[in-house]
C-alpha cells in the first residue's frame, strides 16, 4: 500500500522469525513514523553532503569533526526510534506467539548498537 507521498506502508506486520517467512522479513510502521524516519534521514543526508563539501573546501578539521559528531548523533536517534518501534511491535508479537529466539536477536542488535 502507498500513501500520497509515495511511501510504501505495510498493511500488517510480518514479524516472522528468520527463515520462516516466504521471502525477506518486513517491518510495519505507521505513516507518522515513516514520515519521521524519512525526514530524519533526509536531514542526515544533507549533513553528510555538507561534511563532504567542508572537506572539499579545506574547512578547519575541528569544524568538520564537530559536524561528523552531529551526523552520528542523528543516526543514533534514527536507530533508537527504530529499536523502540521494533520492540513494541515485532518483538512483542513474536514473544506473545512463543518465539523466545527473538530475545537473542534483539540482544545482538542492541550490543551491535552499543559499539
Amino acid at each position: 500500500m502507498m500513501n500520497e507521498e509515495g511511501l510504501t506502508l505495510m498493511a500488517e506486520c510480518d514479524c516472522s522469525a528468520p527463515g520462516e517467512a516466504d521471502g525477506p522479513r518486513k517491518s510495519h510502521h505507521d505513516e507518522r513514523t515513516v514520515r519521521d524516519l524519512i525526514s530524519r534521514m533526509n536531514r542526515i543526508e544533507g549533513q553528510i553532503r555538507g561534511i563532504k563539501g567542508m572537506i572539499e573546501r579545506n574547512v578547519y578539521c575541528d569544524d568538520i569533526l564537530n559536524q561528523i559528531s552531529s551526523a552520528r548523533s542523528a543516526l543514533d536517534g534514527v536507530s533508537k526510534l527504530l529499536l523502540e518501534k521494533h520492540m513494541k511491535s515485532c518483538v512483542k508479537e513474536r514473544l506473545e506467539s512463543g518465539d523466545p529466539k527473538v530475545v537473542d536477536e534483539v540482544l545482538k542488535t542492541v550490543f551491535r548498537m552499543m559499539r
